[in-house]
């Protein structure tokens, strides 16, 4: 793509000002006397410029310097005594200030690519050029942060006639060859801004889609683009698009968008809604929630093999794990027994992490084990016995298996209101010790 014809020379400084936090636009105004003083051109580069046309909050700060922008970097890191971690490779650091601020600063720069799919090499080149090499002509705007020309707008490839016209464009016809992680990116950006895919581009990613190309992303590559769309407000969309482009294949070839996985994911909506609502403090990974609900209809092994496909973390392939392993046989038992003991809501409940037990209420549809989960997140995973392995040691109990015995029976009599003081368990513990 050729720059455009007409470039459009607006100065943005007053939107800067009035769009970001006072110490963001002054900490702009201090960088570009930096750049300044270094005689090197400096821009606002990323998402943060198209969201500040667009109206929308974003914070994330990224700097290109034409020049070294490393040695850039440095400079304003000794100037406030900021933290530094520089990427050679790529001619990129990670600036972080004493006040926790971040920002990333990199060598404006060109790319090329050894092959589809690889990781570009990079050289210093001007902002015309690192421009050129972004996704999508709304995310190839710059605004320039020298004195003189503060918040002027770069944009030499239509960005913003494209964010008027709500566009979602590629720069060049190899773009998804070079880098396929942007099929995912075009549907994220498309769902989360209701923009169009434009024609041409639409031809490219729907080409780009039916070949192997996605196959021979890395598994965190392929992971971290799925995590995101997972991670938009309306992640419901962003898979049904997937699925209208056959993408779903690249995670496995029994994944498919079904009325009941429609649903499933509309309920899933709901119950994440009442979630949050309920436990506003407890941490949730909501892009987790909607991956194992996409993972509903497939086998546990079928499942593993997507998580080792995705490289996923282990944190995380043990949550899914528990899912699957757990959440079935939980909800098979709540709707056998609709009053369960405490400690039945409790066992049947508590390998699940709070993801699963999103995705448990959202199969379930039901109040009564909305009315069940709720207890056992609020009551019953706080209820512990008095006693410990101290204490029956100091009873003159010989350690063994039976200590376990007796500390998940003092629970659930704990749980089911059998005792109440640490003497009743004292005294059960007596009598199971005699059993």
């Amino acid at each position: 793509m050729k720059p455009v014809a007409s470039q459009d020379h607006r100065n943005l400084r007053t939107l800067v000002s009035r769009r970001l936090p006072s110490k963001i636009f002054n900490r702009l105004r201090e960088i570009g006397a930096l750049a300044d003083a270094m005689d090197a051109p400096a821009y606002l580069v990323g998402g943060l410029v198209r969201d500040l046309l667009l109206g929308h909050t974003n914070l994330d700060v990224d700097i290109a310097v034409e020049g070294d922008g490393m040695t850039f970097a440095r400079r304003l890191a000794d100037r406030y005594g900021a933290g530094l971690k520089i990427f050679e490779k790529f001619a990129t650091a990670l600036v972080v200030f004493p006040d926790g601020f971040k920002l990333d600063v990199a060598t404006t720069r060109c790319e090329s690519y050894a092959h589809p799919t690889a990781l570009p090499t990079v050289k210093p080149s001007s902002i015309k050029d690192d421009l050129y090499r972004r996704d999508f002509t709304i995310n190839a705007l710059a605004i320039r942060l020298n004195v003189n020309r503060f918040g002027e707008l770069v944009d030499l490839y239509g960005g913003l006639r494209d964010l008027e016209h709500k566009v979602i464009r590629v720069l060049h016809a190899r773009s998804f060859v070079d880098d396929p992680t942007r099929v995912f990116r075009a549907i994220r950006f498309e769902q989360r801004f209701g923009f169009r895919i434009e024609k041409h581009t639409l031809t490219l990613l729907k080409e780009a889609a039916a070949s192997d190309l996605v196959h021979r992303l890395s598994g965190p590559r392929l992971r971290n683009e799925v995590m995101r769309l997972l991670s938009e407000q309306a992640p419901i969309r962003t898979i049904r698009r997937m699925a209208e482009f056959d993408l779903l294949r690249f995670l496995h070839t029994g994944l498919a968008w079904t009325a009941r996985l429609a649903g499933l994911l509309s309920d899933l909506g709901k119950s994440l809604a009442w979630w949050t609502k309920q436990y506003p403090r407890r941490s949730l990974d909501r892009a987790l929630v909607y991956f194992i609900g996409l993972m509903d209809e497939l086998s546990a092994s079928a499942t593993g093999a997507v998580v080792k496909r995705l490289a996923m973390p282990g944190k995380e392939t043990r949550k899914v794990q528990l899912v699957k392993k757990h959440l079935e046989p939980a909800l098979r038992f709540l709707v056998r027994h609709r009053s369960p003991r405490p400690s039945e809501t409790y066992r049947a409940l508590a390998d699940l992490p709070d993801e699963g037990l999103v995705l448990l209420v959202a199969k379930a549809r039901s109040k009564d084990i909305v009315r069940l989960v709720s207890a056992h997140v609020t009551t019953q995973q706080q209820v512990r016995p008095s006693l410990n392995g101290v204490d029956l040691k100091a009873m003159g109990l010989k350690p063994g298996p039976i200590y376990k015995k007796i500390l998940d029976r003092l629970l659930e009599a704990r749980l089911n209101g059998e005792v109440k003081t640490k003497a009743d368990e004292r005294e059960l513990a007596k009598k199971l010790a005699k059993v």
